[in-house]
């Protein structure tokens, strides 16, 4: 199927919105970046999700300069890298953030990683905090957060994300987070969504639930994701794959799909075993 239907919206814990898929674009970079951008742009997505170390929010800035759609009608995200976790910092790479693209605001702007060997994470989440205040940032969140990090950040300065964008598939599906998610009114974001396009989408159950559907199985784990309330942010340079990640909104999983695709679940399931209790991003 190829057929496409416009992406719906979810509304965050600050009133704003986040469509229900986005674009990744990690490694799209220069002209053909660009190109690839708008091009998921013509198909019908509206978020796209870049970072400081992505090294492209350049070129996010162009394709929002030659976006088919109005501004308003984007979502576009960026992240603050470890090594700007410092308050004047991190306000800083903020605002350099907003010069590379050439924009006057960001969408979304999260904190990439909690890096709780520095413990300057409070800082870098009051950064944001402060920068959403003066209206450079519409909304705030982080990534890779664990509870912990979270129920601190909360604490010590009074404002809950409104997304938490972790690493999420069939084979690490974060049951236990996501539940702390939909009890504290913050949004889960999926990275990696199809495991990389690794063993992921070759694996038996997922190919038999597909071919149950007549969907591709890159379509099925997107699909449990959906219905998982995540938001999956798929990357692909190609149109047609970009125009399969996205038709997903006209078909539905069972409880029995979607438990089968859970149950894929390892201890060990990290694609790259960054645990963010320890891990270092800089």
């Amino acid at each position: 199927m190829t057929t496409t239907t416009p992406i719906p919206d979810h509304t965050l814990n600050d009133g704003t919105t986040l469509p229900a898929i986005g674009f990744g674009t990690y490694a799209l970079n220069g002209a053909g970046g660009v190109d690839a951008m708008v091009n998921a742009i013509e198909l019908g997505y509206r978020l796209l999700d870049s970072a400081f170390n992505y090294e492209n929010e350049g070129a996010v800035g162009e394709t929002v300069r030659r976006s088919p759609v109005p501004r308003e009608d984007l979502r576009v995200t960026s992240k603050l890298a470890g090594r700007h976790h410092a308050y004047d910092k991190a306000v800083a790479a903020v605002h350099e953030s907003l010069y590379r693209a050439g924009l006057d605001h960001y969408d979304l702007y999260l904190v990439h990683w909690p890096n709780p060997g520095r413990d300057l994470y409070v800082e870098a989440w009051q950064a944001l905090v402060d920068l959403k205040r003066q209206g450079l940032l519409r909304s705030i969140g982080v990534s890779n957060f664990l509870p912990a990090h979270l129920e601190r950040i909360a604490a010590e300065t009074g404002v809950v994300p409104s997304v938490n964008q972790v690493e999420l598939h069939p084979y690490f599906p974060q049951a236990d987070l996501r539940e702390w998610h939909e009890a504290n009114g913050i949004r889960t974001e999926s990275w990696s969504p199809l495991g990389r396009a690794g063993a992921v989408l070759r694996d038996p159950v997922v190919e038999r639930i597909a071919a149950g559907h007549g969907r591709s199985t890159a379509q099925v784990v997107l699909r449990w994701h959906l219905q998982l309330g995540a938001v999956p942010l798929p990357k692909a340079a190609g149109a047609a794959r970009q125009r399969e990640n996205m038709s997903v909104f006209d078909f539905e999983l069972s409880d029995a799909d979607m438990a089968a695709i859970t149950g894929l679940g390892r201890p060990d399931g990290r694609i790259a075993d960054q645990d963010p209790a320890v891990y270092e991003e800089f």
